[in-house]
């Protein structure tokens, strides 16, 4: 049965007069089973009442037979959790887990269980015409409702969606593609299912527009704004208040933690287009007198700093000069008690703070470089600018707008060779969303 064929369809009474028509749907989410049917909102007399599902003897797209004669007339009031199929579903955007982008539903497929009736799927392509739309064998496809995250703006309905979490396992990229994409009260939303994660939020954060990323503190207070840029990195920190108004950067600088208000202090006195603008001040850097065990065993526990600055070990003397750099690889294809400065470069390529940010990039592509140290004049070590970091710095605006790549289609266990066991296929779990393709 489809949502767009039982609107309007009258409500009959056992004698088959018609005492109103269908106005809505009422389901309550259910997490990872699917939705169920538990009422109808009908238009009676003028006014919107409620029938619960129980009071309805056949329910089918012509009508809906009423099981007894009386109806209560008191106005209709959503209780929370619940979940409107039309107002809050129907020509409303979801999320396309799989795909992650924002769809529409054009309409609404139900079906019939042993426990009653329950969405199945979803039509997310834009018929010839919303409603009495015309099914066929060749016509629009439905989705299985499970592939959707739904976004339901209604504020006593956001219990009912807490039990979805599949926003929460997307890349922090492909969240912010999705933010950037969303209206107001989409992106809203959306913030709301990543907020209980501060730092997933934080890394959305990072990825933003920084356009979009001012649009959404906007509705922030001073004290939230800080709470995201603190699980933010020191950079990105630092470019997200160059770009909050005058009046509310001291302001959100004073509510920063003491350790994160030195670091992004430390990185606005730099020019933005600057290696000091873009570069990093979480990075590792080992005692020059350690060994390449030592090394791989700050490694490990370096799990605050970024992977990219991980890629990369800082030698460093007493005074925190640069004595050398050597790789991860390197380190691994060294013996455990190997000295440091045995196998560090000790004359690497390093830039100092007002080096041109496209300088810095020509520097690292011509010497395939993941990550370049910035040094003072005394050669005392200051940031690291990974690669990512020129990336983000030199990649031209108008490359931001364009379409994002397809992604592939999904693997089955049907495509994939048969296991050794038993001549059979394990049953694979729950496949995460796909990563971004290029």
């Amino acid at each position: 049965m489809h949502l767009s064929a039982l609107l309007h369809c009258h409500v009959l009474s056992t004698t088959d007069e018609s005492v109103g028509k269908v106005d809505d749907v009422i389901v309550r989410l259910r997490g990872g089973d699917l939705p169920l049917v538990t009422g109808l909102v009908a238009k009676v007399g003028g006014r919107r009442v409620y029938v619960s599902i129980r009071r309805i003897a056949e329910l089918s797209e012509q009508r809906a037979v009423l099981a007894k004669a009386k109806v209560d007339l008191r106005g209709f009031e959503r209780r929370e959790g619940e979940v409107l199929l039309r107002e809050d579903i129907l020509g409303h955007r979801l999320i396309d887990v799989a795909d992650v982008e924002l769809v529409r539903a054009w309409d609404i497929e139900l079906q019939e269980t042993p426990e009653g009736w329950v969405v199945t799927c979803l039509d997310t392509r834009r018929p010839a015409r919303l409603f009495g739309l015309i099914r066929s064998s060749g016509g629009h496809p439905c989705q299985d409702w499970k592939a959707f995250e739904p976004l339901i703006g209604h504020t006593a309905s956001v219990r009912a969606r807490a039990g979805f979490r599949r926003v929460r396992r997307l890349k922090a990229a492909q969240i912010a593609d999705l933010l950037e994409d969303a209206s107001h009260e989409e992106g809203e939303d959306i913030l709301d299912v990543v907020h209980g994660d501060p730092e997933l939020e934080a890394d959305v954060f990072e990825e933003l527009d920084p356009d979009i990323a001012n649009r959404l503190f906007e509705d922030m207070t001073d004290a939230e704004v800080a709470d995201v840029l603190a699980h933010m990195r020191a950079d990105d920190a630092a470019d997200a208040i160059a770009e909050l108004p005058q009046s509310r950067r001291v302001k959100v600088l004073d509510l920063l933690p003491a350790g994160v208000r030195t670091k992004v202090v430390t990185l606005l006195g730099f020019n933005a287009t600057s290696a000091g603008g873009i570069m990093g001040v979480e990075f590792l850097a080992v005692p020059a007198d350690a060994n390449v065990d030592e090394a791989l065993r700050r490694i490990r526990l370096a799990e605050n700093i970024q992977p990219e600055a991980l890629l990369t070990v800082h030698a460093v003397d007493a005074n925190d000069r640069l004595r050398g750099t050597v790789s991860v690889i390197g380190l691994l294809h060294a013996e455990p008690e190997t000295p440091l400065l045995d196998i560090v470069d000790t004359d690497p390529v390093r830039v100092s703070p007002d080096t041109d940010v496209v300088d810095v990039t020509l520097l690292m592509a011509d010497y395939n470089l993941m990550t370049v140290p910035v040094v003072g004049p005394d050669n005392q070590l200051l940031g690291v600018i990974t690669v990512d970091d020129v990336l983000e710095a030199t990649i031209p605006d108008d490359w931001r707008r364009r379409e994002p790549p397809s992604h592939p289609e999904p693997v089955h266990a049907a495509d994939e060779p048969e296991a050794a066991l038993g001549g059979k296929s394990p049953q694979p779990a729950e496949p995460a969303p796909p990563g971004p393709t290029v």
